[in-house]
């Protein structure tokens, strides 16, 4: 199928930052005295407000603290290693061959527009895409299909017309129940098995072009 937009979530998908979100939490659980082993204690796709009550039910957590107040740790705590943040090998040039080929791209992001705010400080997201989607927009989150949902009206086109790109279950099937075909971007071959309900799985970009996603 010919697709007329492609849709990119924005953390681990874009970014390679699933580390840096994962140290962050596994920073500000630490000051409430919970460690954890866990490389990733949060639940991918959701939110980091999202989180927050998962977590403190979770790990049994007692805190006078409110969720708002632990998202902007979580938040502040990732903000710090920003510096270390990149693209995924790939996206730059995948995107290009997208914008090349006359297909309209859009970020849709369970994030807060202050990040892509600042993360726009060290790489320059607004630019690359014809539309961006955040949180602060919708009412209910992944997996809810309710962002791509706005995201393609944003665009005016139909939601079978759009792809997704997902590197979380939670996406996966938000962008299932919007009625699009997704593509999975794992971190490895452990992270890529979480990811079967997509339509095609990747480990790098450079493992799909433009041509490519129109035999999806």
């Amino acid at each position: 199928m010919k697709f007329s937009a492609v849709i990119f979530d924005l953390d681990g998908t874009v970014l390679d930052n699933e580390d840096e979100y994962g140290n962050a939490f596994r920073k500000v659980l630490s000051s409430l005295g919970k460690k954890t082993d866990k490389k990733f204690p949060h639940t991918s796709g959701i939110g980091v407000k999202e989180n927050w009550p998962l977590l403190l039910s979770k790990y049994h957590i007692k805190t006078k603290k409110s969720i708002e107040e632990l998202t902007r740790e979580t938040q502040d705590a990732y903000l710090k290693m920003l510096p270390r943040v990149n693209f995924n090998a790939g996206f730059e040039n995948f995107i290009k061959g997208l914008k090349d080929s006359g297909i309209a791209v859009a970020m849709a992001t369970s994030n807060a527009w202050w990040i892509v705010d600042e993360v726009s400080e060290n790489l320059e997201l607004k630019g690359l895409f014809d539309s961006i989607t955040t949180g602060e927009e919708v009412v209910y989150k992944k997996p809810d299909p309710e962002i791509f949902l706005l995201t393609a009206e944003k665009l005016g086109v139909e939601p079978k017309e759009c792809l997704v790109f997902e590197d979380s279950v939670a996406g996966i099937e938000a962008a299932k129940r919007a009625g699009m075909k997704v593509v999975g971007i794992a971190r490895d071959s452990k992270h890529a098995k979480d990811l079967k309900e997509a339509d095609f799985v990747i480990t790098s970009y450079a493992q799909i072009s433009p041509e490519e996603i129109s035999n999806l």
